[in-house]
């Protein structure tokens, strides 16, 4: 098991930038991080991709300097810097060595390339409904029922695309946040009735790669309540 870094706080120093290391900015405890941070591990560059996590609410001052929307996951790489997750984790795939986690299947790319472009609409029907006062709002039921039916698209396994893919790792820190927040904040599963959701969590917690990147729930759910002050 990797040891990870300390989190840096506000008072922590720079690390050398440009140096010839490759560094991913990230928390631990933010699900955009997470998707570069699962990526990296799945491919095995425990040792290319060094991590240099931070508390979102005491960022250093000088990070602002290296990425200017002040944003996490961003990558520093070949002296350049890039951020945005969904972006960070096809160029993790497609610069470093390690399983690849796309497909060559035209049909499969298509749908890939649909979910991807949907994930941020998810994240907000749920976001709205877990902010909204009453139990689940009629876009957060019909985006998860959404998400349960893509999932039976192709039967070669038990992810989007069958195999484990980029979707998968772009939707496990949602799907799975926001059933541990439905659950602490709604008292409402959002796996009951929809089999293939609940399937693609299990499945997804044997992937050692996901579960290296996991946090205490009850942590997530406490950070989520003061953020959206709920």
């Amino acid at each position: 098991m990797e040891a990870l870094p300390a989190t840096l706080t506000s008072a922590s120093e720079q690390p050398p930038l440009y140096d010839g290391t490759t560094r991913l900015y990230m928390s631990y405890v933010c699900p955009y991080a997470q998707r570069a941070w699962i990526t990296r591990n799945y491919k095995g560059l425990q040792e290319k991709i060094k991590l240099v996590p931070f508390y979102m609410t005491d960022k250093p001052g000088w990070y602002k300097e290296v990425y200017p929307k002040n944003q996490v996951p961003s990558l520093e790489h070949n002296n350049n810097i890039m951020g945005e997750s969904l972006d960070l984790i096809k160029y993790i795939d497609s610069n470093f060595d390690g399983p690849k986690l796309v497909t060559n299947d035209p049909e499969k790319q298509r749908f890939a390339e649909e979910l991807l472009g949907y994930s941020d609409a998810f994240n907000r029907a749920l976001l709205d409904a877990l902010r909204s006062k009453g139990p689940m709002t009629a876009e957060a039921v019909a985006a998860l029922d959404k998400i349960n039916s893509s999932l039976l698209k192709f039967d070669d396994g038990p992810f989007f695309l069958g195999q484990l893919s980029l979707v998968d790792i772009a939707y496990a820190p949602f799907i799975e946040g926001f059933q541990i927040f439905f659950a602490g904040i709604k008292s409402c599963d959002i796996t009951e009735g929809r089999v293939h959701i609940h399937k693609f969590i299990e499945e997804m917690n044997k992937i050692e790669a996901y579960m290296q990147t996991k946090q205490d729930p009850q942590v997530l759910l406490a950070l989520t309540k003061k953020k959206f002050e709920i």
